[in-house]
């Protein structure tokens, strides 16, 4: 009796052992939002952040929880991968400016164009990239820059692009205009500039010059992309310095671009760029 009684109790004790060790799916898989392992701002809920006005192609009509445009529908199918489904996804509003600053973050992850760079990652954490693109040169037709066929022919025109931005580092960088590029607050800005005349060309990210050119500006003309001897500028989901999201969000990231997911998003909502050749 005596030695069944201990047999027992020893089979009791082993199945609270295994019932109380790690599974090897929970050993090895990434925190999920299911599982309440990954830190967000608010408890269950993924915070992104953009600004407003946002823009097509990269959200359609000012509005990013329709996941409509190509970083709104990038943004939700990054959150499901982390295990965040439609409705524990929240939307806040940041400026450029704002979301490239340095110091604590009232959002989780930031999509806006931003150009991943060792400045940048100074003071900010940058995912993989989502997106890789070039910067492009748009005129109106009448325009000084109408004609422009290579580099060399912008040089002593006036150029305009936004500030902060790598649109307004290539058009300093590349076009070396002999007139400094003019600044301006925000691409709303730029195109004002370019329609007053203050300015004869702009510079902008390709699938904006492509929407602008297709549906903003009548009259404008895409004159051709800059050459990048980089391989194109690279967009990046925007973190706090150290934020335990970093990893998971680029593992993410990278799971989409491997699975053909964010080439088939690229297909859906940014123009084909096959008509806006290299000016050299």
């Amino acid at each position: 009796m005596r030695t069944a009684r201990w047999t027992a109790l020893a089979a009791v004790a082993a199945l609270a052992l295994v019932a109380c060790a790690p599974t090897d799916d929970a050993a090895g898989s990434s925190p999920t939002a299911t599982d309440g392992a990954l830190e967000t701002v608010t408890d269950g809920v993924l915070t992104i952040a953009t600004s407003d006005p946002a823009y097509e192609p990269w959200v359609v009509d000012n509005d990013p929880s329709s996941g409509k445009g190509f970083e709104a529908a990038v943004a939700y199918v990054v959150a499901e991968e982390l295990g965040f489904d439609e409705d524990h996804v929240e939307w806040t509003v940041a400026s450029f400016d704002q979301i490239i600053a340095p110091g604590a973050k009232n959002f989780d992850i930031a999509v806006n164009q931003v150009s991943i760079s060792d400045e940048r990652k100074a003071n900010l954490d940058l995912s993989s990239p989502y997106y890789t693109t070039t910067q492009a040169v748009v005129t109106l037709e009448g325009s000084p820059a109408a004609a422009v066929t290579s580099l060399a022919e912008l040089k002593d025109l006036r150029i305009g692009a936004m500030v902060g931005t790598t649109s307004l580092t290539a058009a300093q960088e590349t076009i070396d205009p002999t007139t400094p590029v003019s600044p301006f607050n925000d691409n709303d800005q730029v195109k004002q500039a370019l329609t007053a005349g203050l300015v004869d060309a702009i510079v902008v990210d390709l699938p904006t010059a492509l929407y602008i050119t297709g549906a903003e500006l009548e009259g404008s003309v895409l004159l051709g992309q800059l050459p990048d001897s980089t391989g194109g500028d690279q967009f990046g989901f925007v973190l706090d310095k150290g934020s335990p999201l970093t990893a998971p969000v680029s593992e993410a990231v990278d799971t989409l671009r491997e699975n053909g997911t964010l080439a088939d998003l690229e297909a859906t909502w940014l123009t084909d760029a096959a008509g806006a050749p290299v000016l050299r």
